[in-house]
């Protein structure tokens, strides 16, 4: 096996690249939605998709093929490299938003008198070379990454929870559990987890209580969401629906920046690698899935066509951000529903082979 990587660097990734990923506009939305209740909604994707994180865990334990290879045996190689076609379209359509979401957060909060394009532009040469290697390589971003979110996130919580005023979360579920539902629904599309997994399977050396250890480490992530939710709007009640990039504003009422000024910012450039990490997998992942659909092992190439597609589309619609935030939530959930629940869910009607 050439490209492997760690339970540990998958643990790692459960927990961070989850939790940054949501950090921007999701809080935001949730709130628009239901208000004081807006962790809800995260906890009812976070369950489902947990339980679907262990069930593509707990199938590694049964079988050491990877996910191509459980598809090739059950619907032979044409229709394994289809699936994985539409594999590399979900990817794609994974990193988009994001993509147009940290524009914009860059853009806003650390240079706001440049041009968003001219700043932006070049994360793509690090998306170009990031996409080109395989999963020793995600394995070690994970294994960077994960310290620098341990210390960077405890700071900016400590930060936050000495403004937070914990009764703006009272009373609880006033919102119609319809809405509730459907804002779960709606926002599913932030939740890409078990695509992840399903991508790893086979990647990895598989001991008992592993799936119990990813398991757990994608609880914790959620845990950490759903905390850093109800801060949010503890800090700001009924303005949190107003206010756009949580995660930089929930320390802006810190009183030492009153007097030194926003240190809190030397948090959020360092947090920023994080989450360019967590946005790059999926483009990782694409360009694996890309690779396996076409037989081309020329990945640097396939990177390079990939990421110009994506930047592409950030060229061509840098001003239809909100309209294409409306196509993700009016429509785009079906996709992934399909890729994060409804295929790693039949993955367990394959053929595999007993470990």
């Amino acid at each position: 096996m050439t490209t492997k990587i760690s339970v540990r660097q998958i643990c790692f990734i459960m927990i961070a690249y989850t939790v940054v990923s949501k950090l921007l506009s999701y809080p935001t939305t949730a709130s628009f939605y239901c208000d004081r209740d807006l962790i809800f909604p995260a906890l009812i994707d976070f369950a489902v998709q947990g339980l679907i994180v262990w069930g593509v865990a707990f199938l590694c334990s049964r079988t050491d093929k990877t996910f191509f290879e459980l598809l090739k045996d059950r619907i032979g190689n044409i229709g394994a490299r289809i699936v994985f076609g539409f594999f590399t379209a979900f990817f794609l359509l994974a990193a988009l938003l994001p993509i147009f979401e940290h524009e914009l957060y860059v853009h806003t909060i650390f240079y706001d008198t440049v041009p968003s394009l001219l700043v932006f532009l070049p994360v793509f040469i690090f998306a170009i070379y990031a996409g080109s290697k395989r999963f020793e390589n995600i394995g070690r971003c994970a294994d960077i990454c994960m310290p620098i979110f341990v210390i960077t996130m405890f700071v900016i919580f400590v930060m936050s929870c000495v403004e937070a005023q914990w009764d703006n979360l009272l009373p609880v579920l006033k919102t119609p559990a319809e809405t509730v539902f459907k804002t779960a629904l709606g926002t599913i599309f932030r939740f890409v987890e078990p695509a992840w997994m399903l991508m790893f399977m086979g990647h990895f050396k598989y001991k008992k209580g592993d799936a119990a250890k990813i398991t757990v480490s994608y609880a914790v992530g959620a845990a950490i969401v759903m905390f850093f939710l109800a801060t949010f709007y503890a800090i700001y009640g009924g303005l949190t629906l107003s206010r756009t990039f949580a995660i930089s504003r929930t320390s802006l009422f810190f009183s030492a920046i009153q007097t030194i000024g926003r240190i809190d910012l030397i948090m959020l450039y360092i947090l920023e690698t994080v989450m360019l990490f967590a946005l790059v997998l999926n483009i990782q992942l694409a360009v694996y899935t890309a690779e396996k659909c076409t037989g081309w092992s020329n990945r640097a190439g396939l990177s390079l066509i990939l990421n110009g597609l994506l930047a592409a589309l950030l060229i061509a619609f840098d001003h239809y951000y909100h309209s294409i935030y409306d196509l993700y939530h009016t429509w785009l959930w079906i996709a992934f529903i399909v890729f994060t629940v409804i295929i790693p869910a039949f993955a367990w009607t394959f053929k595999r082979r007993t470990r």
